[in-house]
């Protein structure tokens, strides 16, 4: 059975354009179109898509807005689409902490030359979100009363593993005390990382005591709109990382989109922002950053894994906990996409497993 796609542009050529690469995966049908946000609401209730593309830009009522109304009225996955620019960054921020699920760029030159490349990220995207976002868009309940019958202080008492769901039964250890060993703390991310970031960083101290490398996987032009909007959001200071910078406890460095950050430990430690291997898929790279930070400080640093398609970051765990550091992650129930979570937890490299709304508090009152 078919997935079915709400197309909203107010472009013409975008819209039929996009038509017609959709359709073209047996699994996707597009059963309407969209040229502005109330079309889009008023054919999202008329016609129930399971998934919506969505553009920023648009007359009568803008993609933002669409996305916060149907988002109160009826949750539906919605990927936007946005140009590669700071403004663009911006609203596509806005769009996501409106329920957005994930974006894409607009590029109209790759649109019009029928790129394969597109096609296979937009159909895989599509389904994905389509497929898994949409369970977590209909579980608010599920999540709040998990959060009312684990609270913070039980989950700091020990360790949640996976559940029966995932890898076998429910293990309860004692969790190990990590103040004064952690000399750093890593923090990777990817669909719906944006929210969840902001969740995790805007609950730490503006004191709090460790350096925080951020790895978000997000297009160049957008980390700095990132870092600025995480920056007036948190009480911790957040700016994009440049080459040579120190690492300060209270300052978190988010990788810079389409190049790679890796930690090197000389002096107070400093961090190296280099273009990277073309073959690493990912620009930033958890796994990159995760295992320079392994080589560099050995057993004192605490990777945490938040919600993202796919498994980056399982690789950067594994060598973060053959030295000795830890692993926690984000449970399943508040994942957008309980993909990276995932992977390092079937691995079975996770030694905390976290609802969201609990790891900044976690964190604050640990270290």
């Amino acid at each position: 059975m078919s997935l079915k796609v709400l197309v909203v542009d107010d472009s013409n050529f975008f819209q039929h354009r996009l038509k017609e690469m959709l359709n073209e995966h047996p699994k996707l049908e597009v059963i309407g179109l969209a040229a502005n946000g109330r079309e889009a609401v008023e054919k999202t209730r008329s016609l129930r898509p399971d998934v919506i593309t969505m553009d920023y830009e648009m007359p009568i009522m803008d993609g933002v807005s669409a996305v916060r109304q149907i988002m109160s009225e009826q949750p539906t996955p919605i990927l936007m689409f946005s140009s590669l620019t700071y403004e663009g960054a911006r609203t596509t921020l806005d769009a996501l902490e409106a329920g957005a699920v994930d974006f894409l760029p607009k590029n109209f030159a790759e649109i019009s030359k029928d790129s394969a490349s597109l096609k296979q990220r937009l159909h895989s995207r599509l389904l994905a979100i389509a497929s898994q976002a949409k369970s977590s868009l209909s579980r608010p309940t599920r999540q709040a009363s998990y959060a009312d019958t684990k609270p913070v202080d039980s989950v700091n008492r020990s360790v949640i593993s996976l559940s029966s769901s995932s890898r076998g039964a429910v293990r309860n250890t004692p969790a190990p005390d990590l103040k004064g060993k952690v000399k750093l703390l890593l923090i990777g991310a990817s669909t719906g990382g944006p929210v969840a970031l902001a969740d995790v960083l805007s609950k730490l101290p503006e004191r709090f005591p460790l350096p925080i490398v951020l790895v978000q996987h997000m297009p160049e032009n957008f980390t700095k709109a990132f870092a600025d909007r995480l920056n007036r959001q948190c009480k911790i200071e957040v700016r994009e990382a440049q080459d040579g910078d120190s690492l300060k406890p209270g300052l978190a460095l988010l990788a810079p989109g389409g190049k790679q950050l890796m930690i090197d430990k000389r002096g107070s430690g400093t961090v190296r922002v280099l273009e990277g291997d073309s073959r690493v898929n990912y620009k930033p790279c958890l796994d990159v950053t995760f295992g320079s930070a392994a080589n560099a400080f050995g057993n004192q640093a605490l990777g945490v894994i938040l919600t993202g398609m796919g498994s980056d970051g399982c690789e950067g765990a594994r060598l973060l906990k053959q030295k000795g550091s830890a692993i926690w992650s984000q449970d399943e129930d508040s994942c957008v996409i309980y993909g990276m979570p995932m992977a390092v937890a079937r691995a079975q490299l996770t030694d905390r497993v976290l609802p969201l709304r609990d790891i900044g508090s976690v964190l604050a009152k640990e270290f």
